[in-house]
């Protein structure tokens, strides 16, 4: 590294502050008054998190000085070990709230999962860019690269961590379109999610949701049996998803969905947690009520408030200002990362970029909307700012390995 003025300076003050509200939140939701009704194992969470960032600084200064050729030749090798990693996981992995995500290394417990993230990313990205004749537009090409994405993302299922496997899935659609794949097919393929959701508020929003979007990739296209296949997969998701939540789903899982569209439905229960989340970030107002001063937070009202809802620790204590901070941050890391990309001329570079991108924006997208009601709550961290040792470090590896991709990109084209 000769020139370090050529270095995103940018991206790693976005990544500094980032860790650093979170240590901050952290320090609040588990070192405050609210300490007493915390056990000892959570309450030292805020030194094992500073430990993680230690770790992290020397992870990402290291992973400057590697050829970025390492991570394109290493993509299928680092692949195969995540999903070993993930198999030993699932026979001989530590169960954490409901997940077996937890696999014990020594006096380490590593969530292989998180590691699967880079190593699926680096591989995609590897397979697409390998041969001219590979695109997201021949459809060989395009099952192979779904394939590559799904095998990590059944495994997380298997180890019932549903949010981790939203993420996951959620790289199917932009990786094959930044590849090359149709607007339409790629509506076509995000429009389930879409229609699943507001069907979930209401049937008829659903219904109107697969007309329009049928339509529009009709616009798209032109195509006849995408149009039909699109309006037919419509119904079949408005229908399907009407006869779930009347006679498939156990009650406690229609409960959780009820919550989310009506928390006082049940507000002793699955409404519990939205109600106490909206109460948290609606009682902080502008400025909140101070560091280690949110009511909420310190009576231990939250649940999970150093990792799934820590946004409401911020809301609740430094307000509608500090919330909107967080949310600044993490958008102004995600349009650093496209630029970078777009500035890039490998493809190669291009996708691991899009493809950490897209991992952070989903992980802020869903933290925020659960926190706020505005989707059903799922555990999913915070980048940078929820609590978890794993997660600090993988999060800050993909960056790493962006910052390498983006230092190193006038001399990329010979790295072949």
């Amino acid at each position: 590294m000769t020139n370090l003025r050529e270095l995103s300076w940018s991206l790693i003050v976005i990544w500094v502050s980032l860790i650093a509200v979170g240590l901050v939140a952290i320090y609040s939701a588990t070192q405050g008054p609210v300490a007493e009704f915390l056990p000892e194992y959570i309450q030292i969470n805020f030194y094992k998190q500073l430990i993680a960032f230690g770790i992290a600084i020397l992870l990402l200064i290291g992973l400057q000085f590697l050829n970025p050729r390492t991570f394109q030749e290493g993509s299928y090798f680092f692949y195969g070990i995540g999903i070993v990693l993930m198999i030993l996981t699932l026979l001989f992995g530590k169960e954490v709230n409901g997940a077996k995500s937890w696999l014990a290394i020594g006096p380490f417990n590593l969530q292989t999962s998180e590691l699967m993230k880079i190593a699926t990313v680096l591989a995609v990205a590897n397979y697409l860019t390998s041969r001219r004749n590979i695109s997201a537009e021949n459809i060989k090409s395009a099952l192979t690269t779904v394939l590559l994405i799904l095998v990590p993302t059944v495994l997380v299922i298997l180890q019932n961590d549903t949010g981790t496997a939203i993420i996951f899935a959620s790289l199917i659609p932009v990786i094959l379109f930044w590849s090359g794949l149709p607007y339409g097919i790629s509506l076509f393929i995000i429009s389930p999610a879409v229609i699943s959701y507001l069907t979930i508020i209401s049937w008829y929003w659903g219904l109107i949701a697969a007309v329009i979007l049928t339509l529009l990739i009709f616009m798209l296209q032109r195509r006849t049996w995408l149009t039909f296949a699109s309006f037919v997969t419509g119904i079949i998701i408005v229908i399907g998803i009407q006869v779930s939540l009347s006679q498939v789903l156990q009650p406690h899982q229609r409960a959780r969905i009820e919550a989310f569209t009506n928390p006082s439905f049940d507000p002793q229960g699955a409404g519990w947690n939205v109600i106490q989340a909206k109460t948290a970030i609606g009682s902080g107002g502008l400025y909140g009520k101070g560091f280690m001063e949110g009511t909420q937070t310190q009576l231990r009202f939250l649940p999970e408030q150093w990792t799934d809802f820590i946004f409401c620790v911020i809301g609740e204590e430094f307000g509608f200002i500090g919330a909107s901070f967080v949310i600044l941050l993490l958008l102004a890391l995600s349009i650093r990362l496209l630029k970078a990309a777009s500035a890039h001329k490998h493809p190669f570079a291009q996708l691991v970029i899009i493809g950490v991108t897209t991992i952070y924006f989903m992980h802020f997208f869903i933290n925020v909307g659960s926190a706020t009601a505005l989707l059903p709550v799922i555990g999913v961290p915070l980048p940078f700012i929820s609590y978890g040792g794993s997660a600090l470090i993988t999060n800050t590896i993909m960056l790493g390995i962006c910052l390498n991709l983006d230092f190193y990109k006038r001399q990329f084209s010979i790295y072949r």
